[in-house]
């Protein structure tokens, strides 16, 4: 009795290896083009946020300098004011 229960194991155990490996075979087959389309998808959308982080801190830099020449215009003409 114990050796048809091992016969069984045995065939199980092979049908579950080859399901498995046919799995992963298939598997790197599909999921690499799936995984690729994505990424390729998500590339953009990343690309257009730094962009846009890109040109906010440059406004931001901009609005900085904008007032700062403003500030030293408002000293030079208080410095020809005292002169």
């Amino acid at each position: 009795m114990s050796r048809p229960w091992l016969l069984v194991f045995i065939v199980f155990i092979v049908m579950l290896t080859s399901q498995l490996e046919w799995k992963q075979q298939f598997g790197e087959e599909i999921e690499p083009t799936s995984t690729v389309s994505l990424k390729d998808q998500s590339l953009p959308k990343r690309q257009e946020y730094v962009k846009e982080k890109i040109i906010l801190s440059q406004e931001k830099n901009i609005q900085k300098l904008n007032e700062q020449v403003r500030n030293l215009r408002e000293q030079l003409l208080w410095c020809k004011a005292e002169t």
